[in-house]
């Protein structure tokens, strides 16, 4: 049945830039200028696009609201792991799987069934070496860490994330070097360069894992990089410096020796 009332619905196709999934970035391209993260506040719904009050939604979240008006708010939150996550979720698996997919299960799905049940196991028959749980931007998890709850509560337990809830699987040949190289050289490339700690901090980063990728890096690179992380966090107008240090951090911390034996060898110990 009609409601009555009549709205103007316009699609609006963005510019590519990685930074715009930061919602006042967003709102600045919109506006059709460059996308850069404004100070909050004041927060978009006081001033948002064009100076108005504005709602930014993610669309994960607006597909939900059909689900909730149709089976009912306490029906919605009884899916889940406990009260404090509910409803259901959309899990991205990909990298070392067999099946690498989409897949919705309710909040709060164990890790290591969505893996090895889900998503086939490990391809090729290898062993599991790391997991990032929740997109490129949240701690790393070793592979004995991942009997744990998707959840936003269980995962901070583990000092990682939900994020996004995009499971990145990398198996036990995965040089963790490069791993965190290609993640850094993408969010080098991404930075919108407003904020000095992030767009120095990502280029250095990306730099310094680069030398030590190609068999000159330094002892003294592993606690530079700690330090370049440590002092990029908390000191951007956006998380995007936050989502480029967190990674570099957690590798460091969990994969240490493996970054000390590249710099030793001067090459990959994985390298055949």
């Amino acid at each position: 049945q009609a409601s009555g009332y009549d709205l103007e619905l316009i699609v609006h196709r963005g510019a590519g830039a990685y930074i715009c999934g930061e919602e006042t970035g967003l709102l600045e391209s919109l506006e059709g200028k460059r996308g850069w993260p404004r100070l909050k506040p004041p927060f978009p719904a006081a001033k948002g696009a064009f100076g108005c009050p504005t709602v930014v939604n993610n669309v994960e979240t607006l597909v939900n609201l059909p689900v909730i008006l149709s089976i009912g708010a306490d029906r919605y939150a009884a899916i889940g792991s406990n009260e404090k996550n509910t409803g259901p979720k959309l899990y991205c698996v990909s990298g070392h799987v067999n099946r690498p997919g989409l897949y919705e299960f309710p909040l709060g799905k164990n890790l290591q069934e969505l893996i090895y049940q889900e998503a086939g196991g490990i391809r090729n028959g290898k062993k599991l070496k790391a997991v990032i749980p929740g997109g490129s931007s949240v701690p790393v998890l070793r592979a004995d860490e991942i009997d744990v709850a998707m959840d936003f509560d269980a995962l901070a337990d583990r000092g990682s994330m939900l994020g996004s809830a995009g499971v990145i699987v990398m198996d036990e040949d995965t040089c963790m070097v490069n791993a965190l190289l290609n993640l850094e050289t993408f969010y080098s490339h991404e930075s919108c360069g407003q904020c000095t700690p992030c767009r120095e901090g990502t280029m250095w980063m990306k730099k310094i894992l680069n030398r030590i990728e190609h068999g000159q890096g330094r002892p003294e690179d592993l606690p530079l990089l700690e330090d370049i992380a440590r002092h990029i966090q908390g000191r951007t107008i956006c998380p995007l410096g936050d989502a480029a240090a967190m990674p570099a951090a957690s590798f460091l911390r969990q994969f240490k020796q493996e970054f000390v034996e590249h710099i030793e060898q001067k090459k990959c110990p994985h390298s055949k």
